[in-house]
């Protein structure tokens, strides 16, 4: 069974709480306007990668409480997510899942993939961007109308701790020169950190 990835970070504190490993996937149908990663839309970009590899590099990787699951759209393929999640969570790892779709329409579409992959989420935050309810506000979530689910206990101590919850950045140099940048954070400050990089 084999996921169709854009990138792997075995290890980031930007993509949810505390330290995860974490897959953005390949595809997405939803196309929100404005969205900062339209690169992840195309179904035939990124690699293919088997679902037991993935599974083999988190646990044999540095140390993490969990994965984060984001996009694209990780329900296009929540089949081979709920399968991965399934076998992390086994290991005693969290599972975030991110998606632009609205929780009770995925539970209302009569799909079991759906289903299997909101099960193994401890915590989902769903809602499609709108770049005009832009808000960084809140840790992980780029517009106002993105809501967070504690679907476990497991993050829901965070529940009142949000708002002090900072955005971050990571910056990473890639062997090949590249300048890789992963989190959340506004154009003025990408500006302003790219300003400062020349």
């Amino acid at each position: 069974m084999a996921l169709r990835v854009h990138r792997f970070l075995p290890s980031t504190k930007v993509e949810g709480p505390g330290t995860r490993a974490c897959l953005q996937v390949q595809g997405c149908p939803i196309h929100c306007p404005g969205c900062a990663v339209p690169f992840t839309w195309p179904t035939n970009g990124g690699y293919t990668m088997e679902v037991s590899e993935l599974a083999e590099q988190v646990l044999q990787g540095p140390e993490v409480e969990g994965i984060t699951f984001l996009g694209g759209e990780p329900f296009a393929q929540a089949k081979e997510l709920a399968e991965l999640g399934g076998i992390l969570k086994r290991a005693g790892l969290s599972v975030m899942t991110f998606t632009g779709y609205w929780l009770e329409d995925l539970q209302e579409a009569g799909n079991q993939h759906y289903l299997d992959l909101i099960a193994v989420t401890d915590l989902l935050i769903d809602g499609p961007f709108q770049k005009e309810n832009l808000d960084t506000s809140r840790p992980w979530v780029g517009s106002s109308n993105q809501r967070y689910h504690f679907l476990t206990d497991c993050y829901t101590h965070l529940q009142d701790e949000l708002t002090s919850i900072p955005n971050r950045l990571e910056v990473r140099l890639n062997p090949d020169g590249r300048v890789m940048i992963n989190g959340l954070a506004e154009v003025h400050h990408l500006e302003a950190l790219f300003k400062g990089l020349l």
